[in-house]
């Protein structure tokens, strides 16, 4: 009977060892079993080229080239920079759709340089700057239709290009 015991003992411990090595073999077999690959995929960065408009606090409102790598501070530099009352804390963005027909830039004769004012028709360097001098002797224009009492000015001149200039800001 003794050596019925022990075959018992050793059969039991033997089984239990079995189940130990298959169990442990199952948990490192899990750990350590080869995942399926992750696929990482990276958008790439749309190019931005086209126009950009710049309105509010600038000296010149209006639409600008746009180029891949152009910051703010370029942007705001080709709009002749902000005016004192700019808040560059908050700055807004919006983007049209497709198709969206957009107004034509308009030159601010009240803040525009002399260089601005040389790309309207008709108005050439004499001119640009006999609306600078005006505008520092008179003030600002009240209306777009003040301009024709600029010396060299007309009516014909005026009618030209009162599409293209604005004095609101």
């Amino acid at each position: 009977m003794t050596a019925a015991k022990s075959i018992n003992g050793w059969t039991l411990v033997i089984i239990l060892l079995a189940v130990v090595i298959i169990v442990g073999g199952i948990v490192i077999w899990s750990r350590y079993s080869q995942s399926p690959a992750i696929e990482i995929s990276i958008v790439p960065d749309q190019e931005l080229k086209g126009e950009i408009y710049i309105g509010g606090e600038v000296n010149n409102p209006g639409f600008y080239p746009l180029e891949a790598g152009d910051g703010v501070e370029d942007i705001l530099r080709a709009a002749g920079g902000t005016t004192e009352s700019a808040d560059l804390t908050r700055l807004e963005l919006f983007v049209p759709g497709v198709g969206r027909v957009s107004e034509s830039q308009r030159v601010n004769i009240n803040r525009a340089e002399a260089w601005l004012l040389e790309t309207l028709p008709g108005i050439g360097e004499v001119r640009a700057q006999a609306i600078v001098d005006y505008r520092r002797q008179n003030g600002p224009f009240h209306h777009t239709s003040e301009l024709v009492n600029v010396e060299g000015i007309g009516t014909a001149t005026y009618e030209k290009i009162k599409h293209l200039i604005t004095v609101a800001d």
